[in-house]
């Protein structure tokens, strides 16, 4: 079977990363019985921030009311991603990103066939070395050390190439009723919200097995209905 897997997601999103994690897990856990494609799709979370970003602790302060209650939430999270192997820097992170460029060049790194390298190191470089990734010099290097062409990067964010196909895919998201992230979408059919456990990402894959068997068995005989 083939696996086609649309993460919907922003990388600002410390779930998403935890969710990427999980997913990864189930998909070691099935040690090549199925061919995978995981595909990364744009959600913005804060698509109204500064394109120069703003102070995290003002934007926590706003979105939770004190920054003792932001504080609480980052050691929550903090305990979370330590047992999937996620070192959360919150302590580092000066400032939250408005994350459109972030998404158009995960729009190219699909491209280029090093989505998931790009945004892998999006999200180290955001959430354990703290980095601004609104600063376009910074966002570049992250990239480019992912295997991203740095002067196609560049074309782009000196552009607006991109931004119709990431326009284009935050509708599909919100006519598919998407609120928040991660989304994962399998094989354009079973969708799982949130950061799932790998057990439910393999309950899942199991079910989509199921059917695909199910109909792979529906057969039409001469003169005779259908199986199913």
């Amino acid at each position: 079977m083939t696996l086609s897997i649309d993460v919907i997601s922003d990388v600002i999103c410390p779930w998403c990363l935890v969710g990427k994690r999980r997913l990864e897990t189930a998909i070691r856990a099935i040690n090549g019985r199925h061919e995978v494609r995981v595909r990364w799709h744009p959600f913005q979370l804060n698509p109204q921030i500064p394109k120069e970003g703003m102070s995290r602790r003002d934007y926590r302060i706003a979105k939770f009311g004190s920054w003792k209650q932001s504080l609480a939430l980052d050691a929550r999270m903090k305990e979370v991603g330590a047992t999937e192997g996620i070192v959360f820097n919150f302590d580092r992170m000066e400032r939250t990103p408005n994350t459109l460029d972030c998404h158009r060049l995960i729009w190219l790194a699909d491209t280029q066939g090093v989505q998931d390298p790009v945004v892998e190191a999006m999200f180290r470089a955001y959430f354990t070395e703290g980095r601004d990734l609104s600063n376009q010099e910074t966002l570049l290097d992250v990239v480019t050390a992912a295997g991203l062409s740095r002067d196609r990067g560049e074309a782009v964010l000196n552009s607006s190439e991109g931004l119709e196909e990431v326009q284009a895919a935050e509708e599909r998201a919100r006519r598919l009723g998407v609120q928040g992230v991660p989304l994962f979408l399998l094989n354009d059919q079973l969708p799982l919200s949130g950061a799932q456990k790998p057990e439910a990402f393999l309950v899942a894959f199991d079910q989509l097995a199921a059917t695909l068997a199910d109909e792979s068995n529906c057969e039409v005989s001469t003169g005779r209905k259908p199986k199913c």
